[in-house]
């Protein structure tokens, strides 16, 4: 029986190693995967839920600081509806309003092709993001 701590870093050394094909990926003090793609920030992180459950979290700030308005909340619904790598949300903060991507999935067993394709289909899917929504 492996540790959380185990699970956890393999899993973030498979992402690694899977993003580094595309990416120039940096590690945080904690294991954590920051990159940028297309002028999108993003960052991977694991965490296990259950024994034998590790996933992979991925969180990418597709815009940030947009005018909050109605307009930007109904066209991110509808983009949202659309999408099949992630989830579009919206946080409303003092500045306007932030767009992100996230998507997390069970990751343990995937081998480095695949998981490198997974993440680069949601990465890709914010870069798309982030062109339609702001025009960046």
């Amino acid at each position: 029986m492996s540790s959380e701590a185990e699970d956890t870093a393999a899993l973030l050394i498979s992402a690694r190693q899977a993003l580094e094909r595309f990416l120039d990926v940096r590690v945080d003090d904690d294991g954590t995967l920051t990159f940028s793609h297309a002028g999108v920030p993003c960052v991977v992180q694991a965490m296990r839920l259950a024994e034998g459950l590790s996933v992979l979290s991925l969180t990418c700030v597709v815009a940030w600081d947009l005018p909050d308005e109605p307009a930007l909340a109904e066209t991110v619904a509808e983009r949202a509806g659309r999408g099949l790598f992630g989830t579009l949300g919206i946080v409303h903060t003092e500045r306007g309003a932030d767009l992100t991507l996230r998507y997390a999935f069970p990751a343990q067993g995937l081998d480095d092709t695949a998981l490198g394709t997974l993440l680069m289909l949601v990465v890709s899917t914010a870069s798309q993001l982030r062109s339609e929504l702001v025009g960046a």
